[in-house]
């Protein structure tokens, strides 16, 4: 049931397992001071008072707004009903993976429900669950806080630097490193893609710069490698193209392997196929590639 309620008595403990997205904020702030708040926040009442799980975009705007109250719903009769129900209604509430990671991890750490009590109040697979649990498991408190405090994109992270932290020989400072040097800097994703790759592939004195916050020079360094296909011969032309595409998709098969929803026996008698002739090819790839990264740094 909807209602009103004074601001200030909105308790905020789950505020940083939700990520804060300023231009997002910024939008909704205008739409607020034109419209007011359309859609009500959420959160469960306890004995002191209520507690938000869901609208924090909107309190800050509130807030800022100078509004007393706000309109307000209940979701559960207790904490982990609240935040089962939030889990369920994410799709329309539009909750990232990792902020439903972060509320999962409450409820088996913290609330003590094993994985199948999880999934079953839920409606979802054990799989689910446990990747999203084993995604948040993987980020350090460095990470974690400059993912969920918006220094850092989620775009960027799920897709340009969480492969490298599956490389062999990348160590967790490592990432820790990169993720506080390009923190809050109001990179595009693109910036970040490309001082990833330096960082983790590139030679030791870009990696020293970007670890040191001197961004500048290496991205003007990057920016400044030629593109031009004119300079190309049509031969050296459709090798670039090759190893572009080799790139891309290596990086998306990456990123898609773990995913629970690969589970049809037809999908995995083919993929059993595939990566058959992968894994065959493998050792002479990287030994050719190896071989043209020095043969190029060289020229």
């Amino acid at each position: 049931m909807r209602a009103e309620v004074e601001i200030d008595s909105l308790d905020l403990r789950y505020q940083g397992y939700r990520m804060k997205n300023s231009g997002l904020e910024g939008r909704l702030l205008a739409s607020i001071a034109q419209r007011g708040i359309e859609e009500a926040l959420e959160g469960v009442d306890l004995q002191a008072g209520p507690v938000l799980l869901n609208g924090f975009k909107r309190y800050r705007c509130a807030r800022r707004l100078g509004l007393s109250t706000v309109p307000y719903a209940c979701l559960g009769q207790d904490e982990v009903l609240a935040i089962v129900n939030l889990l369920r209604i994410a799709n329309n509430r539009a909750l990232s993976i990792l902020e439903q990671a972060r509320f999962l991890d409450e409820l088996k750490n913290v609330r003590g429900m094993s994985l199948a009590e999880i999934a079953t109040q839920l409606c979802r697979s054990k799989a689910w669950v446990s990747m999203r649990l084993s995604l948040l498991a993987e980020l350090s408190p460095v990470v974690q806080e400059k993912l969920f405090s918006g220094a850092f994109p989620i775009y960027a992270f799920m897709y340009h630097l969480r492969p490298f932290m599956r490389m062999n020989g990348v160590t967790r400072a490592q990432v820790d490193q990169f993720v506080t040097a390009v923190s809050g800097q109001h990179l595009s994703v693109r910036d970040i893609e490309q001082l990833a790759h330096a960082y983790f592939r590139g030679p030791e004195s870009l990696r020293q710069q970007i670890a040191s916050g001197n961004l500048a020079l290496p991205l003007e360094r990057l920016k400044q490698v030629p593109t031009d296909p004119e300079a190309c011969s049509p031969f050296e032309q459709a090798l670039l193209s090759d190893l572009t595409i080799l790139q891309k998709y290596l990086q998306r098969a990456l990123a898609k392997s773990q995913d629970p929803r690969l589970q049809s026996r037809a999908f995995h008698a083919q993929c059993h196929l595939l990566t058959a002739g992968i894994l065959s090819s493998a050792p002479a790839l990287f030994q050719t590639l190896r071989e043209l990264h020095d043969r190029n740094g060289k020229a």
